[in-house]
């Protein structure tokens, strides 16, 4: 037999984040509507949360309560003499007054779908006092006869009052509460809100238990294919070998290519990150990330931008027109067997040597190799992390600019490349930038291997 689907309603005063928590929650940026002004939601609406192909559970975004003081007393006066109602009587008879079509309507819809639901989210903006309308918005709601979850939101406020809010919720007998920042909420933040769910909802344990552990691993396969994209881009670039004829302009218009792709492969991996994690280009500040152009607070090949980050600038990284870009007779790896290929071209015997053979060619004509010095693939990675890093803890109710803190990576700043790196530097085929790329199989296991060793460790700030 198939398993309803669990309706659970998202209630609380008047701005409190209810709509941000759902957005949150469903990891959509476009649900509901989120302003400044109160009362931004006046019906309400649900969303559909699936598992194995099924829906589980639904929330119900709805309304603030604004005037709950007046309509406690309101309520306190619709029992007949000698008439005992019990909780939802008493709120079901309200929803049959003109009152509930009137002065009290937004409140109506609140109380109307608490009845038709298994349980409720009471949304408190933790920064806020505790007050006389919040326990009575509290009495009402508990009148109801469903099991209420208090969920703290903005405890990452420097000013929240989560302390004060737990020791009053404990005394209207409500001790199981979550805290959950609906704008940089705790990377285990579901599992917990579902794990008190399922303590106050035993009949539906199971399924919250499954939901919670859906999610958990979808997290877990988010972060793997966001440095799985990382690691892609960083092969990308430390393959790519542009070639030149040796004289200064020609170099320098092959530097400036080279910047221009790489550029451009960044903002790919940008924009593939942003999907990922459901972000829209439009949630961001142009300044905070490479949204449009080369933006992102500095340039990537910027030698400021080296020093900022915190990567020791290479005469390679800051040379004028040549910025970034690494200029060698034989670089790539290809001291690796060169005698042998140089013999072979003073014999005239290029047969058989295929596209190596033709690089080696070109360098003994006069050409050079243009590929990216290490300190800007150093860079790329550590933009990229923090990105990743910084996606990973953004809920999607956060409508301020996306803040990237410098990240204490001293491995990446100034350790040996990894060494997946330095193979991709001797295969030019590998890199997508350049015609005759090669996706092989070998490719393929280098890319997940160094995508696991970036994802093992660690990114925090100073």
């Amino acid at each position: 037999m198939t398993e309803p689907v669990i309706p659970i309603a998202v209630v609380g005063h008047t701005n409190t984040g209810k709509t941000s928590l759902l957005r949150t929650l469903t990891r959509d940026t476009a649900f509901g509507e989120v302003a400044d002004q109160p009362g931004t939601t006046r019906h309400v609406e649900g969303a559909r949360l699936r598992l194995d192909g099924r829906a589980v559970l639904e929330w119900f975004d709805t309304p603030g309560m604004e005037d709950s003081i007046a309509l406690l007393e309101y309520l306190e006066r619709l029992g007949q003499p000698g008439e005992r109602l019990d909780g939802p009587a008493r709120i079901r008879r309200f929803l049959d007054t003109p009152e509930a079509h009137g002065r009290y309507e937004q409140e109506a819809r609140v109380l109307k779908k608490m009845l038709d639901c298994d349980a409720a989210l009471y949304v408190i903006d933790a920064r806020d006092p505790v007050l006389g309308k919040h326990r009575d918005e509290l009495a009402i709601l508990a009148a109801c006869g469903r099991p209420l979850l208090p969920v703290l939101n903005f405890v990452n406020a420097p000013a929240h009052r989560a302390a004060e809010w737990r020791d009053a919720l404990a005394r209207l007998g409500l001790h199981a509460a979550v805290e959950f920042d609906t704008v940089a909420p705790p990377l285990d933040g579901e599992q917990q809100l579902y794990a008190k769910l399922g303590v106050l909802l035993d009949r539906h344990a199971d399924t919250l238990a499954r939901l919670a552990d859906s999610l958990a691993r979808q997290r877990r396969e988010r972060h793997a294919a966001a440095y799985e994209l990382l690691a892609d881009l960083l092969v990308d670039v430390a393959a790519l070998h542009i070639a030149s004829a040796g004289d200064e302009a020609a170099l320098a218009s092959a530097s400036q290519q080279l910047r221009d792709r790489v550029r451009q492969r960044e903002q790919a991996c940008v924009t593939a990150l942003l999907a990922l994690y459901n972000f829209r280009a439009s949630d961001f500040d142009d300044d905070a990330l490479p949204l449009q152009g080369e933006r992102w607070g500095m340039d990537l090949f910027h030698p400021q931008a080296l020093k900022d980050m915190g990567v020791q600038v290479g005469m390679g990284a800051a040379a004028g027109a040549m910025a970034g870009a690494a200029v060698d007779l034989f670089s790539a790896g290809l001291s690796l067997g060169t005698g042998m290929l140089i013999g072979a071209a003073a014999g005239g015997l290029w047969q058989g040597m295929e596209k190596l053979g033709k690089r080696v060619a070109g360098k003994l004509r006069g050409w050079r190799e243009i590929s990216v010095d290490d300190a800007v693939l150093r860079l790329l990675a550590l933009r990229q992390r923090q990105l990743i890093d910084a996606l990973e803890r953004r809920g999607h109710a956060a409508r301020a600019p996306l803040r990237l803190d410098r990240p204490d990576d001293e491995a990446l700043r100034r350790g040996p490349l990894p060494e997946a790196l330095k193979e991709a530097r001797s295969r030019p085929a590998w890199s997508a930038l350049s015609q005759g790329h090669e996706d092989s199989e070998r490719r393929k296991q280098i890319v997940r291997e160094l995508a696991r060793s970036l994802a093992a460790e660690p990114v925090s700030g100073p």
